[in-house]
């Protein structure tokens, strides 16, 4: 019988994806997507990337742009510190390596933002050398393939699935055998719904021999996520065609560092009397909205006020500072996808058209 990896080799001879934007030989297109895709399913990543890759073309562009410009492109991608790593990595590559993403496993895990499983993309889907990958796809598919047990986030387990992904690691074709592995945990061996029939490698599947696919990977249950309030003011200027929304850049630290939202506060009354403060009319409560993060469920509290006219705000409401933006333009802006929602919430969109995304602002 042909090795596992063969057969995984002449599985994506036939099955695996070759139209993927990043499936080129320039590591810094590989890079880039390897860290759009942390955590992100491709379908989402590909208008993303395509932006991104228009705007900065080569590494040098990105590393000489601003934060803000490079967290604008990401809004709603979600996991920001991807794309903060990414900038830092960039600009430490100029000034360290000419430029260039460096040709070894040991400079890329250097860089901040790159893993093992990163660094092993970049070298072996480009060709440059034989480097094992363990994504989260490739995960399941060892767990299953070769009844691994426990928590793949052990350090024990991965060290076990680690030694797996040398060992079938082939000399030569590691670039498909790669590409083959992520394709098959993607659409073949599935988290849910998997496709055995169609995996080349199911006979030799132990989880499917004592069937136990469902079972694997295994994994640490999890509390329930803390659910945290957030009272916030939501102001509008309904000024014609060309709504404004009052926005605050965030703090440095706590959710969303950096990104801009609408004015958060800590308490209901703490939001009453920096309202009051404003001498603004008082508006009106709108509907709670539930936005799930990773480790907390957010409660979003609206106080919403739509005026015909700008409002200029007190003195002493000047502790938040913030700046009206058009909601028309609001994609120059790094903010998250909650704020989507709350101007989706009272009928306001932001422009969708992608050739306003990078512009400078």
């Amino acid at each position: 019988m042909p090795s596992f990896s063969a057969r995984v080799i002449q599985w994506f001879s036939r099955h695996g994806r070759r139209d993927l934007p990043w499936q080129v030989a320039d590591p810094y297109a590989v890079w880039v997507s390897e860290i759009m895709l942390q955590q992100t399913q491709v379908a989402k990543v590909l208008d993303y990337y395509a932006r991104f890759m228009a705007r900065f073309p080569t590494l040098a562009a990105l590393a000489q742009a601003r934060e803000d410009e490079v967290l604008a492109l990401w809004s709603g991608l979600g996991y920001y510190n991807r794309a903060r790593h990414l900038h830092r990595a960039a600009g430490l590559c100029l000034s360290r390596h000419g430029g260039q993403l460096p040709h070894t496993l040991e400079a890329l895990l250097a860089l901040p933002g790159i893993g093992r499983s990163t660094a092993g993309a970049i070298l072996s889907l480009t060709g440059q050398s034989a480097q094992p990958i363990l994504d989260g796809n490739v995960k399941r598919l060892f767990a299953r393939h070769f009844l691994v047990e426990g928590d793949t986030n052990r350090s024990a387990v991965q060290k076990r699935l680690w030694a797996l992904a040398e060992k079938h690691l082939p000399e030569t074709g590691f670039a498909h055998y790669n590409q083959a592995l992520m394709d098959l945990g993607a659409n073949v061996c599935r988290r849910s719904g998997p496709r055995c029939d169609e995996c080349p490698v199911s006979d030799t599947c132990q989880a499917l021999q004592h069937k136990r696919v469902s079972e694997l990977p295994q994994r640490r249950q999890k509390a329930g996520s803390p659910r945290v309030s957030m009272p916030l003011a939501l102001l509008i200027h309904d000024h014609q065609s060309t709504p404004a929304v009052f926005l605050c850049q965030r703090s440095g630290h706590g959710i969303w560092p950096g990104l801009w939202f609408v004015p958060v506060f800590e308490s209901a009354s703490q939001l009453a009397d920096w309202w009051k403060a404003t001498g603004l009319p008082q508006g009106h409560a709108g509907e709670p909205i539930t936005h799930v993060l990773t480790h907390r469920q957010l409660v979003l509290k609206p106080r919403v006020l739509r005026c015909a006219t700008r409002p200029e705000l007190n003195d002493q409401a000047d502790a938040i500072r913030g700046r009206w933006v058009n909601v028309a333009e609001l994609t120059q802006y790094a903010h998250p996808r909650a704020l989507q929602k709350l101007l989706q919430q009272v009928g306001l969109r932001p422009d969708p058209d992608p050739a306003r995304l990078g512009r400078s602002y």
